[in-house]
């Protein structure tokens, strides 16, 4: 990357976890980096992070409201006047060890609203944008998960989103291809944030135990994203998966 030429980079969910690991790494790289989010104070405490040099733009925005999304990649536009990378990591869990016959329409909904729909919202308006700058193209990478393969017991929610995640990707790379914009994404395995505390306590199994299962620095996912993100155009990481070493994905428990 030219060090004279910022590139720019819209890091959704960057409040804490993963989403400001990310940001972090794209700063400290040399990108020009906007960090959005629901609550504006998270979002000033990863642009404090940044050190006041790094020059990190905070958005407050609900990325399941079409209107903040506008307003969101309207931001970018005005300030930068370009955009080369979208992080669409903006997601929730949901409602932690509901079964799935309790589960209300309004939890399903606001999981669907959030990982789902405001995954497709910001990856059209950085696709519209993309699509119109000069010179053309630019990189999405979707957050998905290692529940974009396999589920945990009460989790259909997230589940179901995280499966849609990965035909989101698809489809953005195939609509992309004449235009130059490259889609990728990164399915995270037990990154060490505030989502995955209670596996270091202990979490519900497929046989029905509770088990502890390990975790890694969120920070490792960093360096990944920025190796995909910094990637020449005309090369893409498809598919990755990064995840803790020992946990229980790989093999039958």
């Amino acid at each position: 990357m030219n060090a004279r030429v910022k590139k720019t980079a819209v890091v959704t969910g960057a409040g804490s976890g993963i989403g400001r690991s990310v940001a972090l790494a794209l700063a400290g790289a040399g990108w020009a980096v906007t960090v959005a989010g629901r609550r504006p104070e998270p979002l000033e405490e990863t642009a404090r992070a940044a050190g006041a040099d790094a020059g990190v733009l905070c958005v407050p925005a609900d990325v399941g409201d079409p209107q903040d999304v506008a307003a969101l990649f309207t931001a970018v536009r005005e300030r930068h006047g370009r955009l080369d990378l979208l992080f669409n990591n903006a997601g929730t869990f949901g409602p932690g060890g509901v079964p799935l016959e309790d589960i209300s329409y309004e939890a399903w909904r606001a999981v669907v609203d959030v990982n789902l729909t405001g995954s497709f919202l910001c990856a059209q308006a950085a696709f519209r944008q993309m699509k119109e700058q000069d010179p053309q193209g630019g990189r999405i990478i979707n957050n998905g998960s290692i529940s974009a393969h396999v589920p945990r017991p009460h989790s259909i929610a997230y589940t179901a989103t995280k499966h849609a995640m990965t035909g989101l990707t698809k489809s953005l790379s195939l609509d992309g291809r004449p235009y130059r914009i490259a889609c990728g994404q990164i399915d995270i395995g037990n990154a060490a944030t505030e989502m995955t505390e209670r596996m270091q306590s202990g979490i519900l199994q497929a046989d029905g135990r509770l088990a502890v299962e390990p975790v890694m620095d969120a920070a490792d996912v960093a360096r990944t994203v920025l190796h995909m993100a910094e990637l020449p155009l005309e090369a893409n990481v498809q598919f990755a998966t990064v995840m803790a070493t020992a946990m229980p994905y790989v093999g039958r428990g």
